[in-house]
């Protein structure tokens, strides 16, 4: 995992520099500055996850100039097919170089993992995200040129103009413009006629299987988030089946939390090397200022669940250098308690799933990412592989929330139905079929954080919703030089879809 920054047709190394050491915790391991001799100056700083000996970046190749953010984890196969006496690293970020000179035309699809990356020839530039946007990329005016980098915080204070993302799943060519070269798979609705429910259970359980599999790929040791919920629960369990040696897990919360509880409880049964950290609102007061900056968001839901992020990547980042999460289960499979409204509307279920997938990159991939680079550690999301994604979508949203009964239920209707029992055979009964909790109110986040609010603001009284999204603006505010546009690009949760059902 990395952070990149370019510069095209605009300022100099010196500038350049100054761009990647505000983002510099995505890559402790290694930073160069190199100006290509057609003249695009690109920064690369390194968190070394496979091929560590020599995978250092900028890649400069005859004409060409690379920089890439996160892992390709289909690389070896392309390696293979590319012909690997082609590639001078052992590193997955090569693949993108040699792929680009294929000159096939939806050469980019071919790349399977997450990732961001810039590419620069003579003349030109292109640059691209993976299909949900796990990977930031943002674009910028600088003058008459261009600047890109990882995180908006780069471009602070330089009086950059019209920044944006570029979009998930596209790609920005400076000669042609953006395009889109993945599009979500509509989600579907009803069952078809004769479906066998237990057979796509165990279909859809090896298709999870072997994205656990294909996310674990790394040269150095990854470890898992644990936060006792289902999610988390569940991609711990297959990578613990996965590995020779214990599977280091990490779990936070208030002392004597749920969430501690229920993940100490699944970490004895999965046999994992197990860490956890009890938190205090006055931890919360002292890192909240931290977590905004680095979350570069003042929403009140985001910030909420960056909280527990932040103490969970704090942790495991002493241990290891990647780890993998549960995001994206809700999303694929109807877990937010807003879903419950839909059981009745399949067609309206289905739509929103995926239209919700298409907003993640800008809310809870947005705090995955940030929180967890801002402890230079790379997070691992399964449930979002594109193979998975793809069957997924295929799954009838009416096996997804469902009016079930006996002992495959959490209540009247039943959230994830058809992961829970996918994997029933993986954890207790009373865990596989608990009832979803938020991740800020099971960890004890909402109690602390009220507490720590009244630290922070100096209030006698607890801080309203309203007030408290004002005290959240006012941190970020007061941690940038131009945080307007920081605040523009900002996502937020789409309150609307929340009470929506058709």
């Amino acid at each position: 995992m990395c952070g990149i920054v370019c510069l095209w047709n605009a300022g100099d190394e010196a500038l350049a520099s100054t761009m990647i050491r505000k983002i510099a915790h995505r890559g402790p391991d290694a930073t160069e500055v190199v100006r290509a001799p057609h003249g695009v100056i690109m920064a690369h700083c390194r968190l070394s996850i496979i091929g560590p000996d020599d995978g250092r970046q900028p890649i400069l190749q005859q004409d060409d100039m690379l920089v890439v953010n996160g892992e390709i984890y289909n690389h070896r196969d392309l390696r293979a097919i590319l012909g690997g006496e082609r590639f001078r690293t052992a590193s997955d970020s090569e693949t993108v170089l040699h792929l680009k000179r294929t000159d096939a035309p939806r050469w980019v699809a071919r790349l399977d993992g997450m990732f961001a990356f810039i590419l620069a020839e003579p003349g030109r530039f292109i640059a691209a995200r993976d299909p949900l946007g796990i990977k930031p990329l943002y674009i910028a005016r600088i003058g008459e040129g261009l600047a890109l980098a990882s995180e908006l915080k780069a471009f602070d204070g330089m009086g950059v103009t019209d920044v944006r993302a570029i979009g998930p799943g596209c790609l920005f060519d400076s000669a042609a413009g953006e395009r889109r070269w993945f599009r979500m798979p509509q989600g579907a609705a009803e069952p078809e006629p004769g479906l066998d429910i237990d057979g796509t259970a165990r279909e859809l359980r090896r298709v999870l299987d072997e994205a656990v599999a294909k996310w674990m790929v790394a040269d150095v040791e990854v470890g898992s988030f644990l936060s006792g919920g289902l999610d988390s629960s569940i991609i711990a369990a297959i990578a613990a089946r996965q590995l020779s040696r214990p599977l280091k897990t990490f779990s936070v919360g208030t002392a004597g939390s749920p969430d501690l509880l229920a993940a100490r409880a699944v970490a004895a049964h999965i046999g994992a090397d197990h860490h956890e950290y009890a938190f205090t609102p006055a931890d919360v007061a002292r890192v909240l200022p931290h977590v905004i900056y680095h979350l570069e968001s003042a929403d009140v839901d985001l910030v909420r669940s960056a909280v527990p992020t932040h103490f969970a990547a704090k942790l495991a980042a002493q241990h290891v250098k990647a780890v993998l999460t549960g995001e994206g289960a809700d999303e694929l499979f109807a877990g937010y308690t807003y879903h419950h409204a839909y059981v009745d509307h399949p067609r309206a279920l289905a739509d929103e799933l995926t239209r919700s997938l298409g907003t993640m990159h800008n809310i809870n991939l947005q705090r995955v990412d940030r929180v967890t680079m801002a402890e230079s550690l790379e997070a691992r999301t399964p449930f979002l592989d594109r193979d998975l994604i793809a069957f997924s979508q295929s799954i009838p949203a009416t096996l997804k929330m469902r009016r079930a009964e006996g002992r495959e239920s959490t209540g009247p209707t039943t959230e994830k139905w058809i992961l829970r029992k996918a994997c029933a055979d993986l954890l207790p009964h009373d865990l596989v079929w608990r009832k979803k909790a938020q991740f800020d109110e099971g960890s004890g986040t909402v109690d602390a954080l009220g507490e720590a609010l009244r630290i922070v603001s100096g209030a006698d009284q607890p801080l309203d919703r309203a007030a408290e999204g004002a005290l959240y603006r006012r941190l970020l505010e007061q941690a940038y030089q131009e945080p307007a546009f920081i605040l523009a690009n900002a996502g937020t949760w789409d309150s609307d879809a929340r009470v929506r059902a058709a």
